[in-house]
C-alpha cells in the first residue's frame, strides 16, 4: 500500500520510551503514525533507558533548542561490584570488586555530588571527538579518552538500597551523565557501580504521567486520532516569558524585522540584556489570540525574532 504523502503537522508528543529501542528509532515510528513531513527530539534516551522523550513535530522543532536547556528527572538503579566498558550493563565488564556499601555510606557520599561538578562522559557517548561521536570511535576499538566538563546536580536521592543494588532519583541541568554518576560514585565508595536499569521522569514542563506508549500511539492512529494526542508546541516555552503582540508587529516578526520592547518586558530582563557579557533572554511572542508568532532575543529596547513560526494548514 502506498503511503500518503506526509504532512504539516505541528506540537509536541511526550512519548514514553520502551527499553531497546533507539531515541532516532522511536521518532521514525511516531512520525511514520502521525503521518509528519517534520520531526525530530529533545534529549536523546540510550536504547536501554525508558521514560519521558519529548518529540517534536512540524513548528515545534524550532522550540527543540529551549527544552534541550531544560531540567531533567531520572529514577534509576545502580548495581555494585563492577564497572563496565558503557558505564551501563549493556557493555562488557573492565574491573570488579568485592566490596559493598552501606545505606549509610551512600547517603554520607552523595552530597560531594551535588551542585556544579567535574564529570568525565562515558566513552560511550555522544561527545564529539576531532568530529566524530565518541560511541563511534569506541565501537571501532579505539581508546576514547574525554576531558572533564561541567554537570550540575541539582538534587540527588536514595529511594532505596540492598546489598548488591541502589535505586535512587536525580534531578540535573543539561549534558549531566547519570552512568557517568554512577561509575563515580561507585569509585568513592570503593565498590565500583554501573547503572543497571534507568527511567527518564521528566524535562521540563514534560513528565511521565502525561505521557503516552507507543501502543496507544499505534491505537489512536488506527482510529484517526493519534494528531489529538499532540500538545501545543508553546509548551515547551513555559519557562520563557511570554508577551502578546499586535496584530501589525505580529506581521512585522514574520517579515524578521523588529519590534520596540522598552516597558514592556520585566526590568530583570532588561538589566540582563543591557549587560554584554551576558546573553540576551529569549520573550516568546504570541498573537492576543494566542497564536505562536516568534521567539525573540531582547536587543537595545526592541525584540528581534530568532526563530519565526510560519504555520500551514494546520495550527500549532
Amino acid at each position: 500500500m502506498k503511503r500518503s504523502k506526509a504532512e504539516p503537522v505541528h506540537g509536541w508528543l511526550v512519548l514514553n520510551k520502551p527499553e531497546g529501542l533507539t531515541s532516532t528509532k522511536a521518532l521514525s515510528i511516531a512520525r511514520r503514525l502521525l503521518n509528519a513531513a517534520k520531526a525530530g527530539h529533545a534529549g536523546t534516551l540510550d536504547p536501554l533507558a525508558t521514560g519521558v522523550l519529548p518529540l517534536a513535530f512540524g513548528e515545534a522543532t524550532k522550540t527543540v533548542p529551549y527544552l534541550v536547556e531544560a531540567t531533567k528527572t531520572y529514577r534509576f538503579t545502580v548495581q555494585w561490584g563492577a564497572e563496565t566498558a558503557t558505564d551501563d550493563r549493556e557493555g562488557s565488564i573492565t574491573r570488579v570488586s568485592d566490596a559493598r556499601p552501606s545505606a549509610d555510606a551512600i547517603l554520607r557520599a552523595l552530597p560531594a555530588f551535588i551542585g556544579e561538578v567535574m564529570q568525565t562522559p562515558p566513552a560511550y557517548s555522544a561527545v564529539k571527538v576531532d568530529g566524530e561521536r565518541a560511541y563511534d570511535l569506541a565501537r571501532e576499538g579505539e581508546e576514547v579518552e574525554l576531558a572533564p566538563r561541567l554537570a550540575r546536580i541539582d538534587r540527588l536521592e536514595l529511594i532505596e538500597a540492598q546489598a548488591d543494588e541502589a535505586v535512587m532519583e536525580m534531578t540535573c541541568g543539561k549534558g549531566t551523565y547519570v552512568r557517568a554518576f554512577a561509575r563515580d560514585l561507585g569509585r568513592a565508595l570503593g565498590c565500583l557501580g554501573h547503572v543497571k536499569a534507568l527511567c527518564r521522569l521528566g524535562v521540563g514542563p514534560f513528565s511521565l504521567k502525561s505521557a503516552i506508549s507507543l501502543e496507544m500511539l499505534e491505537e489512536s492512529a488506527k482510529g484517526g486520532a493519534a494528531k489529538r494526542l499532540l500538545l501545543p508546541l508553546a509548551t515547551a516555552l513555559d519557562d520563557i516569558p511570554a508577551l502578546a503582540v499586535t496584530d501589525q508587529e505580529a506581521t512585522l516578526l514574520r517579515q524578521g524585522q523588529a519590534i520596540l520592547a522598552r516597558g514592556r518586558v520585566s526590568s530583570r530582563q532588561e538589566a540582563v540584556a543591557d549587560d554584554d557579557a551576558v546573553q540576551a533572554p529569549p520573550v516568546y511572542c504570541r498573537s492576543r489570540s494566542g497564536d505562536p508568532i516568534a521567539i525573540t532575543l531582547f536587543d537595545r529596547g526592541e525584540l528581534r525574532p530568532v526563530r519565526v513560526f510560519n504555520f500551514s494548514n494546520s495550527k500549532g
